[in-house]
């Protein structure tokens, strides 16, 4: 069996989740977790170019096969769902660039891949974190929403496997 390394990222323009998982067949390993989280003082452009550049030396220094990327979610108020855009756009070019195929998940379907349920909160996808990669410690929530979606990803890549072999 191959083992593909996954790079999952949770967005944001303040602190930005990500891990990397390898998966071979059904079983999951932890490689490494950590926030992103650019000087709130410094203007928006040098922030997503933070952004970008750590994404780009995780990658660097992982040398994950794909990647996956959590879906921005909709809020009321609008400057701050397209700042959120902007950050997932910066972490989205940076594997891109290295030429890896880059997912997209909804909140919900990360939850639902991990813990059972779609409206799990934040610390029951971190609970479950813990449970599924247990040499990860106790990683915050940031780190252990990237990478639950680090997680989904491997799951929807077993599935697309299954119905493209018939098995």
């Amino acid at each position: 069996m191959n083992t593909v390394r996954i790079l999952g990222l949770d967005p944001g323009l303040r602190r930005t989740g990500w891990g990397v998982i390898a998966v071979e067949g059904s079983r999951l390993t932890h490689i490494a977790h950590g926030v992103i989280a650019p000087a709130d003082t410094q203007p928006l452009a040098s922030r997503l170019l933070a952004l970008f550049e750590a994404v780009t030396d995780i990658i660097a220094l992982h040398s994950p096969d794909e990647a996956a990327v959590e879906e921005t979610f909709m809020t009321a108020n609008g400057a701050s769902t397209l700042k959120l855009g902007h950050a997932r756009a910066a972490v989205m070019i940076a594997p891109a660039r290295a030429g890896l195929p880059v997912a997209e998940y909804a909140a919900k379907v990360v939850k639902k891949a991990v813990v059972g349920t779609g409206g799990a909160d934040k610390a029951q996808v971190a609970f479950m974190i813990a449970r599924l990669l247990p040499t990860a410690g106790g990683p915050t929530a940031d780190a252990a929403d990237a990478l639950a979606v680090a997680i989904a990803h491997a799951h929807a890549r077993t599935a697309r496997r299954r119905i493209e072999t018939g098995r």
